[in-house]
């Protein structure tokens, strides 16, 4: 981690196109100001956190939506999605018949 000291009204630069200043320190309180483009997001960690877990947690269905889901995919495709081979392989008959 890299430590500055900055004065009010003081920056420091991230690469070419982010700018943080010292807005104001106020007891244990700074003020930042961030000029970053708006391809960057910025948010207080906290918020990340927030976004973060929310994220996951849309990725992440509960248990009882996939049995669900997997139960009605097994009644759509019938008998043979009991037997994932006998659905994967095609039935010699109705090749022949084509």
């Amino acid at each position: 981690m890299l430590v500055l000291s900055r004065r009010s009204h003081e920056s420091i630069r991230i690469g070419d196109t982010i700018v943080v200043t010292v807005l104001e320190v106020r007891g244990d309180h700074v003020r930042l100001g961030i000029d970053a483009p708006h391809d960057i997001e910025v948010h207080r960690q906290e918020v990340y956190e927030a976004i973060q877990s929310a994220n996951v947690s849309a990725a992440s269905p509960a248990p009882a939506a996939v049995a669900a889901a997997a139960s009605t995919l097994r009644q759509l495709m019938g008998t043979n999605a009991a037997d994932p081979a006998a659905a994967a392989t095609p039935d010699a008959e109705s090749e022949s018949e084509g």
